[in-house]
């Protein structure tokens, strides 16, 4: 395994790096460290999201790692890696984390070729949001044990039920839906996939209010909303399957890894610039110890993630799922630690946020507040540890 970027690579960085540099100097005030609630809290963040995506598409870099015969330019794994990298150092918007990344390689996958013609275009143009309709009351880390139904009648499906903690619903054109079609199925048998408008009929967007007043997250009804038997993706039945053949495109996850690291490196000027009992706070070898262990722990998940996008360069796309399990787990955990010790090193401007006297752009608070659901969003730590030990390791599943 070669750490080393090619000529090539390095000046794609550079590209890259050019551009999110230039772009995110019209940042709005607010943005801080950019993530879900800058996007989809504000109209202002939303309309930047919208105005850096369609900047990314018309460079064609929102399908850059999709297959040519997707329109897209077959990029590598690594190549995606690196725009990943260089993207979340600048906490920068654009990217339709459920369009791009999820809906559109299961539509390669599983959809019809008239689907792919009519759907495709408009995600890589930029020109339409999508939402993730997975998690439920009851079927949250555990999905399989989802209840919304969609029956089939004549040529529609009936939808009933209910979706939670959908990120950006109240912004979103489409979702990307999982229901059971097999009402008598249970688990993951008789799930299917389906692309439904947002603005159909018997949808109802109710806001889940955070903490700290944000709005990102939503409680999406269904209530006998017809969604035409087009819009089914895949077999009916066999949405779970699909789902789980998805996984081939950038998985890394470095992005997390990246951010965080820069975050470490703004502790870093801080502890340089302020003093505490005439000193600074650098001069403290606690101080230096904590945040040093940080740093390596960043190098650590760092590597993790090359290791992923590595495997998958070498492998036709293929990797193992614990190595994505386990990074997933160090990253979350991860975060948890930067978010204490950042509050810690803050002292009280560590409760300050949004205002000019607040260091690290206000965002302690946010990230304090943020940080438990580390743990438990894209799969709980107790559910990737169970994959690492049954997928990576080998161990018996429990009875």
């Amino acid at each position: 395994m070669d750490f080393k970027f090619t000529k090539e690579q390095e000046l794609l960085r550079d590209e890259f790096d050019e551009f999110f540099r230039e772009e995110m100097k019209h940042a709005p005030k607010e943005w801080g460290a950019g993530g879900f609630e800058a996007i989809y809290h504000s109209d202002e963040g939303f309309a930047f999201h919208q105005l850096i995506k369609k900047k990314l598409a018309a460079k064609g870099w929102i399908s850059r790692a999709w297959p040519k015969e997707f329109g897209g330019q077959d990029a590598s794994i690594i190549e995606q890696m690196i725009f990943s990298m260089v993207h979340a150092y600048y906490h920068a918007p654009g990217i339709d984390s459920f369009g791009v990344t999820m809906f559109a390689p299961t539509l390669m996958v599983g959809g019809t070729e008239e689907q792919k013609a009519k759907l495709l275009p408009p995600i890589a143009r930029g020109e339409v949001q999508y939402c993730q309709g997975w998690s439920e009351p009851d079927a949250g880390s555990d999905l399989a044990n989802l209840r919304t139904q969609a029956i089939k009648d004549g040529d529609y499906y009936v939808i009933n039920g209910q979706k939670t903690w959908t990120t950006g619903g109240h912004r979103a054109d489409h979702m990307f839906l999982l229901a059971r079609t097999d009402p008598d199925s249970t688990r993951s048998r008789g799930l299917s996939i389906f692309n439904v408008k947002m603005d159909l009929p018997g949808v109802e967007i109710r806001p889940i209010l955070h903490m700290n007043k944000a709005h990102y997250t939503n409680d999406v009804y269904f209530k006998d909303v017809k969604v035409h038997v087009s819009e089914l993706v895949g077999k009916e039945n066999e949405g779970w399957n699909l789902t789980r053949q998805t996984m081939n495109f950038e998985r890394s996850g470095i992005g997390g890894f990246i951010g965080g690291k820069r975050t470490v490196m703004e502790m870093v000027e801080f502890a340089k610039t302020t003093t505490r009992d005439g000193k600074p706070l650098w001069d403290d070898p606690l101080v230096k110890r904590n945040i040093a262990q940080l740093w390596a722990d960043y190098e650590v998940g760092r590597a993790m993630s090359m290791r992923i996008s590595w495997q998958q360069e070498k492998g036709g796309r293929v990797f193992s799922p614990a190595l994505a399990s386990a990074s997933k787990v160090f990253g979350s955990e991860l975060s948890q630690r930067v978010a204490y010790y950042m509050t810690d090193l803050l002292g009280q401007y560590g409760q300050i946020e949004k205002s000019q006297w607040a260091p690290l752009d206000g965002r302690a608070p946010e990230t304090y507040q943020f940080c438990p659901a580390q743990n438990i969003f894209a799969g709980s730590s107790e559910v990737q540890r169970n994959l690492i030990a049954w997928v990576g390791l080998g161990l018996p599943r429990f009875k």
